[in-house]
């Protein structure tokens, strides 16, 4: 079944968020409406299983991984009327003219993705991706320290507060990152004391 008019839909958050379980529940749901869809994910996300996007719940549809948003391009199904995109926070900023051209030609556009890094930052293409979209879903995670809603992602290592210095892409789930609230979120900067 095709779609009268093409859209952009962005589901962001922090991890644990349950952002992958959103894309897929609405996957399901397109796929129940017997819309031909595809889904794609970028080649570094291997956590769970290569060619699945999997949420931490352990939810999964089948995907295609890809190294950069141009491939996304030549692996397209012809047939497809929803695209959806995961963990788009890891692509290139070719993502971003991509989804519009997807849009434009009709096609329902689904993407997922954290809306910051680590450091609490706008994450890659995230923010252009959120202002082009028709719809925006934030949602929220538990913070880890206090049990209120969480919007931040910590990332932890030897189980302290990452600086703001360290890389910004390291893929990982729970071993390395928790969600946290503004309260508690925290980046140390360059010669501050990491918090015990």
């Amino acid at each position: 079944m095709k779609h009268t008019n093409g859209s952009v839909e962005v589901i962001c958050g922090s991890m644990f968020s349950g952002k992958t379980d959103e894309l897929i529940r609405r996957l399901r749901r397109a796929t129940i409406a017997r819309q031909k869809v595809q889904v794609f994910k970028p080649a570094i996300d291997v956590r769970y299983a290569v060619e699945k996007v999997t949420s931490h719940a352990g939810t999964e549809f089948d995907a295609i991984p890809v190294e950069k948003a141009a491939d996304i391009r030549t692996r397209l199904d012809p047939d497809a009327t929803v695209i959806a995109i995961d963990e788009a926070q890891f692509f290139d900023a070719e993502i971003i003219p991509l989804v519009d051209e997807l849009a434009g030609r009709g096609l329902r556009v689904i993407v997922g993705g954290l809306d910051t890094d680590f450091r609490g930052e706008p994450f890659g293409p995230m923010p252009a991706l959120m202002a082009k979209a028709e719809e925006v879903e934030k949602l929220r995670a538990i913070c880890m320290v206090c049990g209120e809603p969480a919007s931040r992602t910590q990332r932890l290592l030897n189980g302290k507060p990452a600086r703001c210095d360290e890389p910004v892409v390291i893929v990982g789930a729970a071993e390395m990152y928790e969600a946290r609230c503004r309260k508690h979120h925290e980046v140390p900067r360059q010669g501050d004391e990491i918090p015990r």
